[in-house]
């Protein structure tokens, strides 16, 4: 696992057992804000143990992005924290993730200390502002990777923890194409000093409205391939001629994942104008 400072008293954690997916840790003179947990127990052991020996800091709250096991599981490992999230993240916790660990604990032994933890707040519209000594972190609903996704915006040092609304490609098979295009929208001209993605790299201050520019840009061009797709009646597999690169994204991150998200982008915003054009020719007729 990779440690990095991004401020004076926050901290990045990115896993290099799992996708590059990145925790955060908001160390306050009362405690430390955790912003997801990571997928395997040895990486939020490792986490827990920098917190509370090296910088004598006890984790009070643990905010939880959205329900994807590589942000949530790690989140049993910190037994005193109370857990925060948007109220669908409960939901989707307490049903697809149980369901998730319970599979996914039949083949992989290194999960079978994981214990699903069901958040202890939550809240449903408008902001939720986590206070713990000289820090204040505001959340709010930003789906589109996922129905119940958050970002959390550490307001005293403007750094943004954008988990998966922004990664190396957005990636919305999970959750919704429109709302996807409205979260990046509201990301903009936030004024940020730095925004930690869910997975990949931190992007600095100069880079973020270029890359939110990019990210919708990606988004559009794709819609337009698949439209053009679906207005020739071609089959699904046509589109699998469609490079990353001809969309503007580089096929290097996360160590070459990006591809298969991209196709799978594609093959689910297929699906999803399909239904829409037929459901529409329906109504019509």
């Amino acid at each position: 696992m990779q440690r990095e400072r991004v401020a004076d008293d926050i901290y990045v954690f990115t896993s290099e057992l799992y996708a590059q997916v990145t925790a955060g840790a908001v160390i306050t003179s009362e405690g430390a804000i955790l912003i997801d947990t990571l997928v395997f127990p040895e990486e939020a052991r490792a986490i827990k143990h920098f917190l509370e020996n090296r910088l004598n800091c006890p984790v009070r709250y643990i905010i939880n992005t959205h329900y994807h096991a590589d942000h949530t599981y790690g989140t049993c490992f910190f037994e005193d924290a109370l857990v925060v999230s948007h109220a669908l993240c409960y939901e989707m916790l307490a049903t697809r993730g149980k369901d998730g660990l319970y599979q996914a604990q039949q083949s992989a032994p290194e999960l079978r200390d994981v214990q699903m933890v069901l958040p202890h707040m939550v809240f449903d519209t408008g902001t939720l502002t986590v206070h713990l000594g000289n820090k204040s972190v505001e959340l709010w609903h930003s789906p589109g990777h996922s129905p119940d996704s958050i970002v959390c915006l550490v307001k005293e040092d403007r750094v943004l923890f954008a988990a998966d609304t922004l990664m190396p490609i957005p990636y919305f098979v999970d959750g919704n194409y429109d709302d996807f295009v409205a979260s990046l929208h509201a990301l903009r001209n936030g004024g940020y000093e730095n925004v930690v993605q869910g997975h990949g790299e931190v992007v600095l201050r100069g880079e973020v409205e270029e890359k939110i520019q990019s990210d919708l840009e990606y988004l559009a061009i794709i819609r337009q391939h698949v439209e053009r797709t679906l207005q020739r009646q071609k089959p699904i597999s046509e589109l699998d001629g469609i490079s990353i690169e001809s969309c503007g994204k580089s096929r290097i991150p996360l160590n070459g994942l990006v591809q298969e998200l991209h196709r799978a982008n594609l093959h689910a915003l297929y699906h999803l104008l399909q239904v829409q054009r037929d459901g529409v020719g329906a109504i019509s007729a």
